[in-house]
C-alpha cells in the first residue's frame, strides 16, 4: 500500500493524538490514575505514573489495576474517572510547546487537521476550551474510548478518515505512544512518533521519528513537494 508520505503517495489529511501530543496533561491524568491504583493497594508512584499507565484507556487500565490488585472497582468507576480528570483539566492544562505554531504551519500547507484520542470528547473539549484550541478543532475530533473502540484498535483513525471523505493511505497521524502509533499502522496511515532520541522507540516499518513539534510541518512540507513533483 502507498504511504502518505512516500514520493508517489498523496498525502490529505493529518490526524493528531491529544495527550502527549497537543496537550501536556498525560501527567495529571496519569498521576490521577496512579493515586486510585495505589487506593486499590498498588504500589506505584507519581514518578512512575506516566510510564506506566501513559496511552491506555480506561478499559485497559481498569483490567490492569484489578488484575494486579485483585480487588473489583466499581461499576461506575470509568465515568467517575472521566469526572476527576475533567475537574483537574479545568483547573490547570497546558499545550505542548510549540503546538500553536505547528498548527498554523500545518494549515498554511492547505492541509486539514483532525483528532484522534483515547480521551473523551468531554475531556477533549475542556482540554481545547482552556487552551485556546477549541475553535480551531471543534467538529473534527474523534474518541476511540466513546466508540467503544480504544487504541491500538484503528476504529478512531478510520472514522476521521470517513468523516473527511479520505482513504486510510491519504492520512498522515502524529502520535506519541506505542499504542497509538500501533492503532495507526493497524489502520494503514502513515505515522510519525514524536519523541525525544533519548527514549526508545519500536522498530516498526514505515514509522517516522521527530523529536519536536517544529519539525512536523517541515517534513509534511517536504513531502508535499516531492509529491507534487512527481505528479507534474
Amino acid at each position: 500500500m502507498t504511504s502518505a508520505l512516500s514520493p508517489d503517495g498523496s498525502l490529505r489529511l493529518v490526524i493528531f493524538d491529544c495527550d502527549g501530543v497537543l496537550i501536556d496533561s498525560e501527567g495529571t491524568s496519569c498521576r490521577i490514575v496512579a493515586e486510585v491504583a495505589r487506593e486499590a493497594g498498588l504500589t506505584v508512584s507519581d514518578d512512575d505514573a506516566v510510564e506506566r499507565f501513559g496511552g491506555k484507556a480506561l478499559p485497559e487500565l481498569r483490567r490492569e489495576i484489578e488484575q494486579a490488585s485483585g480487588k473489583s472497582l466499581s461499576d461506575d468507576w470509568a465515568q467517575v474517572m472521566k469526572e476527576r480528570f475533567i475537574a483537574a483539566f479545568a483547573q490547570r492544562v497546558e499545550v505542548i510547546d510549540g503546538t500553536h505554531d505547528m498548527l498554523d504551519a500545518v494549515e498554511a500547507l492547505g492541509l486539514p487537521v483532525r483528532v484522534g484520542s483515547n480521551s473523551s470528547v468531554a475531556e477533549m473539549d475542556t482540554k481545547f476550551g482552556a487552551t485556546g484550541l477549541q475553535d480551531r478543532l471543534a467538529g473534527r475530533i474523534h474518541s476511540a474510548v466513546d466508540m467503544n473502540a480504544p487504541k491500538p484498535a484503528p476504529d478512531v483513525y478510520l472514522q476521521a478518515a470517513a468523516e473527511e471523505g479520505l482513504k486510510p493511505e491519504n492520512c498522515v497521524v502524529l502520535e506519541d505512544s506505542d499504542t497509538g502509533a500501533r492503532a495507526a499502522i493497524v489502520a494503514g496511515m502513515a505515522c510519525v512518533l514524536l519523541r525525544p532520541r533519548s527514549e526508545p522507540a519500536p522498530a516498526w516499518p514505515g514509522l517516522v521519528r521527530i523529536e519536536k513539534l517544529s519539525e512536523f510541518p517541515v517534513l509534511l512540507a517536504n513531502v508535499l513537494a516531492v509529491q507534487d513533483q512527481r505528479r507534474s
